[in-house]
């Protein structure tokens, strides 16, 4: 394996690898979260309580273990790349997790979701911080990292629209025990995983790793402080993410109580993800126009736009509802493909004044802002939903209750896209900026840790 050109573009062939992962990956996360719950409350006939209350467990331990993980990942230093060896461990684990988990014994309980649910969570938690960190890495160039993440996030979402079509084509209602849509993903996940994860492991190459200084905990706190663009960054990356969490989590209620289409959820959720894909080229050419910072800021204005007209719909307003999916699909593109790109900009900033390359702990921090994004969310838009009266599979929502609905819905994420549109408007890591970073940081000797085919 040669060691990779970090002034070269990256070849077609050695994005398709780096990508692959991402779509198992992406397969397991929407059923573990969206799906798991019902099922185990339903075919396993343990109660709702007992099953949230597993999953909450699981989720607080493996937000604890996120910065850990992600510190861990950058101070391991093994001869093939830190990167690579941390996804040849948690990959298997990941698998075989998703696996038990996915299909469980019919005399499965609590402690059986528990076990292997924390399992799965800490491993794929693991695996994706050496993942998005290892893409970050991959490519020194400004628009070359946008072009590799908007590379990983379609094929991201076309591992989403698979674990939306898969288990439901199949069917999730089966007996305990038995084969069923879920029990279909785990086989897919635990076969296509391992292949995929030693396809990128053994085809890509890891870049040399620029650390020159190892810094302790405190001083490396103070760089991460010091950092005012990622500062400034996951502010803004917060603020869009509980902007775009709050739909999320109320999409399946306003199609089915407000617009009345509870059989289109699936169909609908299905073309907001493929206008995803089909938007990722737009996301590239207009961040290789306007500059990454300034694309990712006309695409949430234009998603404010969007929004704004949902909050009128009413009952069988099911065409502009579909056009509106349509419309934040492609939109979308531009949310997953650019602030990843732009991470791993502002890491440079860390690099060259710390002396130490970070992009685990960066990417945990990421993570964390992520999760924290939809906790959010659910503290907000639930609490109020309940004082309006709303309750979920009650039948047609009063008329009050379908309005709070529709205005959280559609207006409530507006204030918040537009702060982070103010945080990132004028923000000062262009392509010119991170060209002298590189420069700063690849003058500096580099780090005795290089794959064994370094040269």
């Amino acid at each position: 394996m040669a060691r990779a050109s970090e002034e070269s573009p990256v070849s077609r062939r050695r994005l398709a690898l780096y990508a692959l992962p991402a779509l198992p990956l992406a397969a397991l996360a929407l059923p573990f979260y969206v799906i798991v719950p019902s099922f185990y409350a339903g075919a396993l006939g343990l109660s709702l309580a007992s099953v949230g209350t597993a999953l909450l467990a699981i989720r607080l331990l493996d937000a604890f273990a996120d910065p850990f993980l992600g510190w861990a990942s950058d101070r391991i230093a093994p001869a093939m790349g830190r990167r690579r060896v941390l996804m040849l461990v948690a990959t298997p684990v990941t698998a075989l997790c998703a696996f038990m988990v996915f299909w469980p014994r019919a005399e499965a309980g609590v402690a059986y979701l528990v076990l292997w649910g924390l399992g799965l969570s800490l491993g794929y938690t693991a695996l994706s911080l050496a993942y998005t960190a290892w893409g970050a890495e991959i490519s020194a160039d400004y628009r070359g990292r946008a072009r590799v993440v908007a590379t990983r996030e379609a094929v991201t979402l076309l591992g989403t629209l698979l674990a939306i079509a898969l288990p439901f084509a199949i069917g999730i209602d089966g007996g305990a025990g038995g084969f069923n849509g879920l029990a279909a993903m785990g086989v897919f996940v635990l076969v296509a995983l391992p292949l995929a994860g030693a396809g990128c492991v053994f085809g890509v190459p890891e870049p040399a790793n620029r650390t020159r200084v190892r810094l302790r905990f405190g001083a490396g706190l103070r760089h991460i402080r010091a950092n005012r663009p990622f500062l400034r960054l996951i502010a803004a990356f917060l603020l869009n993410g509980i902007a775009n969490a709050i739909p999320a989590t109320l999409f399946l209620y306003f199609v089915g109580d407000r617009i009345g289409a509870a059989a289109l959820q699936g169909p609908l959720l299905f073309l907001y993800f493929l206008c995803g894909v089909a938007g990722l080229p737009l996301a590239l050419r207009c961040a290789n126009r306007f500059g990454k910072h300034r694309a990712w800021c006309g695409a949430m204005a234009a998603a404010c736009l969007v929004f704004a007209g949902a909050g009128w719909l009413g009952p069988g307003d099911i065409v502009p509802f579909a056009l509106i999916c349509a419309a934040t699909g492609l939109l979308l593109a531009f949310d997953v493909a650019l602030p990843p790109a732009i991470q791993a900009d502002v890491i440079d900033v860390d690099t060259a004044a710390s002396g130490e390359q970070r992009s685990g702990l960066y990417f945990a921090l990421w993570a964390l802002a992520t999760k924290l994004a939809l906790a959010v969310a659910v503290g907000v838009t639930f609490p109020l939903l309940d004082w309006a009266g709303y309750r979920p599979g009650a039948g047609a929502p009063s008329a009050d209750a379908g309005a709070v609905l529709a205005m959280l819905y559609a207006w409530l994420p507006i204030p918040a896209k537009l702060a982070a549109i103010a945080l990132m408007w004028g923000f000062p890591l262009d392509e010119a900026a991170q060209g002298r970073l590189r420069q700063q940081i690849e003058a500096g000797p580099v780090a005795q840790m290089r794959p064994p085919d370094a040269k």
